[in-house]
Formats: structure tokens, C-alpha cells, sequence
């Protein structure tokens, strides 16, 4: 069986399962409020990160929210 993964910006990465959103983005190294993230077309806001499990093949759009002056 092959391995699960998800498109993040584009990019095939491996899955590991059970996996809810906020997990897989501590293991990208990426804080979660300092992101924005559409998960299959859809935003998720980041209080809900935690609540959404990511399957096989889903599509993310993650966008790091940078500060500047």
C-alpha cells in the first residue's frame, strides 16, 4: 500500500495517519498562528486547526503571515 500524503503549495509529502492539520504543521516547523491555511478549497481558521483531520491526498495552501513595516 502506498504511502498517504498530502499536495502542500504544490509539493507531494508523505502522511502519516491519524494526523490533524495542527499536527502536521508543527512537524513543517511552521507556527500556527503565523499561517494562513486552505485545506481541499476551503480556509481554516486556526482555532479550528486541531479539529480537522487530514486524509490522503489533500490539498493544502499554507501562506506564512509575515509582520513589516
Amino acid at each position: 500500500m502506498p504511502t498517504p500524503t498530502v499536495t502542500a503549495n504544490g509539493k507531494d509529502l508523505p502522511l502519516l495517519l491519524p494526523c490533524t492539520l495542527l499536527q502536521f504543521l508543527e512537524q513543517q516547523q511552521l507556527r500556527p498562528r503565523s499561517v494562513v491555511v486552505e485545506l481541499n478549497g476551503e480556509a481554516v481558521s486556526p482555532s479550528e486547526f486541531a479539529r480537522h483531520s487530514l486524509h490522503d491526498r489533500d490539498r493544502l495552501e499554507i501562506v506564512q503571515i509575515v509582520a513589516g513595516g
